[in-house]
């Protein structure tokens, strides 16, 4: 594991972004698929990978651990004899990490482009009252329970 700025003891707690920033700079090496990701709307966005000669039965889109990982298998026919390949019939995985409260909202395949639509809901606004007890009270309800 490279020593990055995480590792200060002043910084405790922040294990699992050190693993995300790592886990994205390893996925970010390969360019395969190209991809497009445009906002859509407020709290909208979708992300766009060039699959051209794949099928919906080749890709496979989940969500592990914060993470958007998009898979894409070909398969080959043995019936077809080439002359000349220059479309590579390579498997690729393309990982996106996401942010908390990112929800995958459906995805689409359409003219060898998959779309994958991404929403962030608006967080509910919760008020809770907190109730303050006496000092002195709480104190003698500890003395009580020690005795029994």
């Amino acid at each position: 594991m490279n020593r990055t700025v995480f590792n200060s003891p002043f910084l405790l707690g922040f294990d699992h972004l050190e693993r995300l920033l790592e886990r994205t700079a390893k996925t970010a090496n390969d360019g395969y698929p190209p991809y497009n990701i445009e906002e859509t709307g407020p709290d909208r966005l979708r992300i766009t990978l060039a699959v051209a000669g794949f099928s919906r039965d080749e890709l496979g889109i989940t969500v592990e651990d914060n993470q958007l990982v998009i898979r894409g298998k070909q398969t080959e026919s043995a019936d077809k004899t080439f002359v000349h390949r220059g479309i590579a019939a390579r498997q690729f995985q393309r990982a996106f990490v996401l942010a908390d409260g990112i929800e995958v909202t459906g995805a689409e395949l359409e003219n060898g482009l998959l779309s994958i639509e991404l929403a962030r809901p608006k967080p509910e606004s919760v008020t809770r009252k907190v109730d303050i007890r006496n000092g002195s009270a709480a104190t003698q309800g500890r003395a009580e329970g020690d005795r029994q």
